[in-house]
């Protein structure tokens, strides 16, 4: 605190003509626009030499121009959540500093990789983990194929043309037609087709462009095979049409 009372630091809000964003600060009143401007540098992007200086209201409202490099960022009328905003004359177009894609980057041939001692691929394959582990690799390989050939066997036990219930984990049951039994193009695994007897599904057959069925939209859905059971399962009045 000074002894005027007047605290010796100030919260501001940073923006600038060359960036979206906005940064919060504090600086002290004691800096000169000159000392304010070298700090800047590093916040907006832009050389000091190219910067002109405009104070604004926590509500945006334009104050005046801070146009005095000698000048005590103090000596002007500043208060906490006032904006400084940056403008920039050194030519460079706005979001030029946030575009990464113009960034240079550094990279590597795989050959020359391969050889490094020091690289993430290395510390892998030392310690045999993730895609290096081949004991792993070859049990997760073999789960995979026992899960597969296990719901293919379930698959071929459901026909097509079938009545069926559906049991989904917090759902209730739905009762319905099986119109589809295989494999898929939107997730691996085998999965079964239903055409459920009130619209309680999610499509009309079909997903992600890929007609599996034929149904009225909100009719179908595709489901595990394990959590489809057939059986004599008659049509259930769910009370949909019902007249309120």
């Amino acid at each position: 605190m000074s002894v005027t009372g007047t605290p010796a630091v100030v919260s501001v809000s940073i923006s600038s003509s060359l960036n979206s964003f906005r940064a919060l600060k504090r600086y002290a009143r004691g800096l000169t626009l000159a000392e304010l401007k070298c700090k800047l540098e590093l916040v907006v992007g832009s050389p000091a030499s190219c910067m002109d200086l405009e104070l604004y209201t926590p509500d945006d409202k334009f104050v005046m121009k801070l146009d005095s490099d000698e000048a005590l960022l103090g000596s002007y009328p500043i208060d906490d959540g006032c904006r400084i905003h940056v403008i920039d004359r050194s030519g460079t177009q706005l979001g030029e500093y946030e575009d990464v894609s113009r960034v240079e980057k550094f990279e590597i041939p795989d050959s020359k990789y391969e050889q490094r001692t020091d690289s993430a691929r290395s510390f892998l394959k030392r310690n045999k983990l993730g895609q290096y582990n081949e004991e792993e690799t070859v049990r997760k390989e073999a789960e995979q194929k026992q899960k597969l050939a296990e719901e293919k066997a379930l698959a071929e036990a459901i026909p097509v043309g079938s009545r069926c219930e559906v049991q989904v984990a917090g759902q209730p049951n739905k009762r319905g037609t099986v119109m589809y039994v295989g494999l898929t193009e939107f997730k691996p695994g085998y999965w079964i087709g239903i055409k459920y007897d009130e619209p309680l599904g999610k499509h009309d057959g079909s997903v992600g462009g890929k007609r599996y069925f034929e149904c009225q939209p909100k009719y179908g859905a595709l489901v595990k095979p394990q959590q489809v059971t057939v059986g004599d399962f008659p049509e259930e009045d769910y009370g949909l049409d019902d007249e309120m």
